[in-house]
């Protein structure tokens, strides 16, 4: 059974940086996209970024520039450096691993980002 599970959330000021880890558990790492997701309060769950087991990536418009994903398949590990941070990066972040045949969907707890002075 997979179980992914996510660190690194906290508070930091506007302009600052955190970075996020999800360990992947249980499974065959490089066959599945990884990606990071993220839901404020009262708006729909978007994509922040995602990375192929080819290490391709594709994020979401309103990080781009800010943001970097990465992949280290000797930990089995995901990780998400967020640079820049605003206020509106505040949100639950989640990680979730796609297997590339769209079989198996695994999702995190969840880790809370909150951009704040």
């Amino acid at each position: 059974q997979v179980q992914l599970v996510e660190s690194g959330g906290g508070l930091v000021q506007p302009g600052g940086s955190l970075r996020l880890s999800c360990a992947y558990l249980g499974g065959d790492f490089a066959s599945h996209v990884v990606g990071w997701y993220r839901q404020a309060p009262g708006k729909q769950r978007e994509l922040v970024a995602e990375i192929t087991g080819g290490y391709s990536t594709n994020y979401g418009d309103s990080v781009k520039g800010r943001f970097t994903i990465s992949r280290d398949h000797a930990k089995n590990t995901v990780y998400l450096q967020m640079n820049d941070l605003k206020p509106e990066d505040t949100a639950v972040y989640l990680c979730r691993a796609l297997r590339i045949d769209r079989q198996f969907d695994y999702w995190g707890q969840g880790t809370q980002v909150t951009v704040s002075s």
